[in-house]
């Protein structure tokens, strides 16, 4: 019974200011591009959650050291050709969809076979997406099924450049084909959708031969050959994916706020803010800076009076993708029928979101409707849940997890939720900060 959390009563208005863990994408990418720089890079805040640790791990199968100090984590790169392959390389990339696509681009050109294994969760997802335009470059891939891992990968001494349509909004493909770029001679041309562009700004504050024009709907991403990449020392701001928790436990009790310190607020990753704010919610930032490329600032939010419902503009999904669960609690709260449509890609990730999202919502008395890509919901601000419910077989997915312990402290009823520890995949300290806002130890 200890993996299992119980609440059975709902959380009482606050108002507190939290800081949350660093980012996880901005984590796991410092570790790829600290591996491949010519020198020693140093990172503060850095998560330790299982998929930035599994990070770890695999650039230490790679050859690289990796030391822990008082407060910050060191990397001394070998370059951009520092790798040491050999035989009989299994890389685990747990449940991490961004390690297990990005670091496909990092090993375009093992000689070795190199075999990528994941979790139940991971190996149920599309690795096409990624293995197809790499293959492109000259490497070779075999998958089971065809699509899925495990996977083994040869890479080639001679990459050459692709010109490839990213369509689906994938940032993790996107940024695995410009680290295969960044090691090929001659012109890579990306033209991909817009989606998360922490890869591209890394890339620009290290002044690498990356190339963005910018469209309406899509970039088009010139990637030539880089000389080297110097260290990177990092002091990493806060994840604003897991600030979403504390917001939407903001929006869903009464006479509440909260400030949430340091955030990275990346306008590709802020999707959720947009849409609350369409649903009548007021959000702030504050002592807003650039670092490193990133835009930072605390979040100040109020829960509103009353919420309104949502034709969710689609140019918002791409920038809300981890957090439409939370979306949908709110707009279960909305005086209407709010819509969610071209959401396909939720069905990526490390369950059947958009599936699961509304099981949730039907458990606790709201009614949806569900297609393979949309979602209408139909809100009801008075609703009040006194039944029991039961969270369970969502393959360990942490969002599902934390999205329940939301549901349960802002709608009420008995919830006996499972698999208490799928936070150490994203967010270890999710709990404590939980218990800080109640006020309890």
């Amino acid at each position: 019974m200890k993996n299992i959390v119980v609440i059975k009563k709902k959380i009482k208005k606050f108002n507190k200011i939290i800081t949350v863990s660093g980012d996880k994408s901005l984590s796991i990418r410092w570790v790829l591009f600290a591996s491949l720089s010519s020198g020693i890079s140093k990172a503060y805040n850095l998560l330790l959650s299982e998929d930035v640790i599994a990070a770890i791990n695999a650039v230490k199968k790679l050859g690289i050291e990796v030391k822990f100090k008082k407060n910050f984590c060191e990397i001394k790169g070998n370059g951009l050709y520092g790798y040491k392959y050999h035989k009989n390389i299994i890389i685990d990339a747990k449940n991490s969809g961004t390690l297990g696509r990005l670091i496909l681009g990092l090993i375009i050109d093992t000689p070795f076979k190199i075999k990528l294994i994941g979790d139940k969760s991971l190996s149920k997802r599309d690795f096409r997406r990624v293995t197809d335009p790499l293959s492109k470059f000259g490497a070779k891939f075999k998958l089971n099924n065809n699509k899925r891992l495990p996977l083994t990968v040869i890479g080639t001494n001679q990459p050459k450049p692709i010109k490839y349509f990213e369509n689906k909004g994938s940032a993790q493909c996107k940024s695995s084909i410009i680290f295969a770029g960044l090691k090929t001679a001659g012109n890579t041309i990306i033209k991909a959708k817009k989606s998360r562009n922490h890869s591209e700004l890394l890339c620009r504050y290290l002044q690498l031969p990356v190339k963005i024009k910018k469209r309406k709907n899509f970039d088009i991403i010139n990637v030539t050959k880089a000389k080297t990449i110097k260290p990177l020392n990092y002091k990493i701001p806060s994840d604003v994916s897991s600030s979403a928790f504390f917001i939407i436990l903001t929006v869903l009790t009464p006479n509440s706020s909260i400030k949430i310190k340091n955030v990275n607020v990346n306008p590709s990753r802020t999707g959720v803010i947009k849409i609350l704010k369409i649903m009548g919610v007021k959000i702030t930032f504050e002592n807003k800076k650039m670092y490193k490329g990133e835009l930072v600032a605390d979040i100040i939010v109020k829960s509103p009076s009353k919420i309104k419902p949502i034709n969710c503009p689609i140019k918002f999904n791409s920038q809300a993708i981890d957090e439409f669960l939370l979306i949908f609690l709110v707009a279960a709260r909305a005086k209407g029928v709010s819509n969610f449509k071209n959401l396909e890609e939720l069905n990526q990730k490390e369950s059947p979101r958009l599936e699961l999202g509304s099981k949730i919502l039907q458990q606790i008395g709201i009614k949806t409707i569900v297609t393979k890509d949309s979602i209408k919901i139909f809100g009801n601000p008075d609703l009040k849940v006194s039944k029991k419910i039961t969270i369970k077989d969502y393959l360990k997915d942490h969002r599902v997890f934390m999205t329940s312990v939301i549901a349960a402290m802002t709608f009420g009823g008995h919830w006996i939720i499972h698999d208490k520890d799928s936070i150490s995949t994203s967010f270890p300290s999710f709990l404590k900060i939980i218990n800080k806002i109640k006020n309890e130890k």
